[in-house]
């Protein structure tokens, strides 16, 4: 594009002081990238957001103008709706772009779409949508600042709620961009609301779209305003990230970070991988250690010790089940003044909130996604819609809990000691499992998630699906090669983290949970003492397991509570025929894929093997006492 055309348009569009704040970068490709955009989404005027205190208010205080948000009654707390169906992430309008002329492909459960053609249909959808509308260009880091981990971005929106949303989620990279002066290597994100109805909601659902351009290394995202839809450094930005470490030999991970304290006050770091509403959240929050961060990690080697960083500085929090008993340190944090937004919840007259699970009995009455609600209201389907919709969210800077880890900003991250693997399961893994080594962990514990869908999807609940690494509705690469990638990352480490497997789900016959809420406290500190050889354990085909005797003071120390010898039977019995019928369906998966490396077959069948010589010694559902005690 003309150097002078360049500059004529951003005159046309930029004031003076914006125009400024952009030249001052002195990057042609980022100047070309926003003339490119704003000459075809047509804006009212143009915003460049420097960072500064200033700027941060300036967009706060649009999104209240614009209608998008409206303030709450604790001091910086605010409300924002999306529209009614329009609260989770959209699979089917999202898409993976691919060239398939280069020979690009993807596995059959990925949604993709031919490049070009994608371009062609996002960008006509682009055309003239943000007519009447300011832009706002806003600059962020994924990754702490100053970091070999960092990835510079620049997120264009016409939502101040995106914009604001992203401001407290992501560390501000404006003063980044002026380190890597004239280069093109950032991540871009294009993004527009479409029309919005009265309630200042985006009202073209039939034409969101979410397209993933890997080449480009840009995401576009139209008419939507759900976050998970339109935060675009979020999941959007996994695609992009985890097909530039495919290329680097790092890892880009849907994990949480979190410091977990052990005897004498010492802290490891755990990783966690769990699909979406599966205890992620409530696991990094776990009253007594430390978050990093909740989400998403970028994992590297360096100087052989496996090293991470949450991407982000904040949290875009699922907030069903949130309650004072079971989530103390965010039931504090979101009672306490500070900026807040609120998604999807329920608006009190007095402007107080609720949610689903929240303290105390349901209101009558409120104000919600759906508008107007009141107790019994129905959809349009007579389906009753509950006070708040179940994948409501709440967005927060880290910096607001109290158990914020100091690390946090670390340029060089914090050492992984332990990786966990969980998802919904009610019928097949223990509680907790150690792999035999990393290959095993990898394969057996994170290739093999299988998990119960939730409302954090659009679709059908409580459909099991397969979800390897927890991470697969993020991938754009081929799994096989994504597995290769996780086995190949272990060989490079001289330290490698434990492997574990989770399962806060498992029920009893008559369908009751054997879990509390508070029993993964447990979980993670036997997890943690595994780590550094201070608690013992069961060989079992599956895995190592905790001693009974081990839990039984880890139950009384961490939660005051007594714990039987039936209980520990109970949740850490293998079950024979769910094990060899689980990994039955996922060698079926496999086997219909390309490119699967060929050690997962071997690692399944040897496990196969395992599972049937115990059962031909103790039969189809072994207690744990069966099984050899090591060290």
């Amino acid at each position: 594009m003309d150097k002078n055309k360049i500059k004529k348009t951003l005159k046309e569009f930029l004031n003076e002081s914006n125009f400024k704040k952009l030249s001052f970068l002195a990057n042609p490709f980022l100047e070309e990238f926003v003339t490119k955009y704003v000459e075809l989404c047509k804006p009212k005027s143009v915003f460049i957001s420097s960072g500064s205190q200033e700027d941060l208010d300036y967009i706060r205080k649009k999104a209240i103008e614009n209608g998008e948000e409206a303030f709450l009654k604790i001091e910086g707390h605010t409300i924002h709706f999306d529209a009614y169906g329009d609260q989770g992430r959209d699979r089917e309008n999202t898409k993976i772009l691919l060239d398939t002329n280069k020979g690009d492909w993807l596995d059959h459960f990925f949604v993709t779409g031919e490049r070009n053609e994608h371009l062609e249909e996002i960008h006509n959808l682009l055309k003239d949508i943000m007519n009447g509308r300011e832009m706002f260009v806003c600059f962020f880091t994924l990754g702490p600042c100053g970091s070999e981990f960092q990835i510079p971005c620049v997120q264009i929106t016409d939502s101040a709620y995106v914009a604001h949303s992203e401001n407290i989620l992501y560390r501000q990279g404006y003063n980044e961009f002026t380190k890597v002066f004239r280069k093109e290597e950032f991540f871009k994100f294009v993004h527009s609301q479409g029309e919005v109805d009265e309630r200042h909601v985006s009202k073209n659902l039939s034409k969101r779209r979410i397209f993933i351009d890997l080449e480009g290394e840009t995401v576009f995202s139209v008419n939507t305003q759900y976050g998970g839809n339109t935060i675009g450094l979020k999941k959007l930005a996994m695609r992009l990230a985890i097909a530039k470490a495919s290329r680097e030999g790092w890892l880009t991970e849907h994990m949480l970070i979190m410091g977990v304290r052990g005897p004498e006050n010492r802290i490891t770091y755990f990783t966690g991988a769990f699909p979406s509403m599966c205890g992620k959240t409530s696991t990094a929050m776990l009253e007594g250690e430390t978050i990093v961060g909740d989400d998403i990690a970028y994992l590297r080697v360096i100087d052989g010790v496996v090293r991470g960083v949450n991407v982000e500085k904040g949290m875009f929090g699922i907030i069903q089940g949130v309650n004072s008993v079971d989530d103390p340190i965010q039931w504090k944090t979101l009672h306490s003044k500070g900026e807040i937004i609120f998604s999807n919840v329920l608006v009190l007259e007095d402007g107080s909130v609720y949610w689903i699970g929240h303290d105390g009995r349901v209101p009558e009455k409120g104000l919600n996604h759906s508008g107007e609600w009141f107790r019994g209201k129905r959809d349009a389907k007579g389906k009753e819609i509950p006070p708040s919709h179940p994948n409501a969210r709440f967005t927060v800077s880290l910096e607001m809990f109290e158990n914020v880890d100091k690390n946090l900003d670390n340029p060089n991250g914090v050492q992984i000691h332990a990786i966990v693997y969980g998802g919904r399961d009610s019928d097949t893994w223990v509680p907790v499992c150690q792999s035999f080594d990393w290959e095993h962990g990898i394969i057996l514990k994170g290739a093999s998630i299988e998990s119960e869908t939730t409302a954090a999807t659009l679709g059908k609940e409580g459909v099991r699906e397969f979800n390897p690494m927890s991470n697969l509705d993020f991938l754009s690469i081929p799994l096989g090669k994504y597995i290769q990638i996780n086995l190949d990352f272990g060989l490079k480490a001289r330290q490698k983290p434990l492997i574990f497997g989770v399962n806060y789900f498992l029920k009893d016959k008559n369908g009751n949970f054997f879990n509390e809420k508070n029993d993964k406290k447990v979980w993670l500190k036997w997890m943690e003492l595994r780590v550094w050889g201070e608690a013992g354990a069961r060989k079992t085909p599956c895995g190592y397991i905790p001693l009974y005797e081990d839990l039984k003071k880890l139950f009384k120390d961490v939660l005051n509570k007594d714990y039987s010898h039936s209980d520990y039977t109970g949740q850490f019995t293998i079950r024979i025929p769910e094990n060899l019928s689980k990994i039955e369906r996922l060698k079926k998966i496999y086997s219909s894929l390309k490119d699967i490396p060929q050690r997962v077959f071997i690692l399944y069948d040897e496990e196969i093997k395992r599972l049937k010589d115990a059962r031909e010694c103790f039969g189809d559902y072994i207690p744990p006492d069966k099984f050899e005690v090591i060290k």
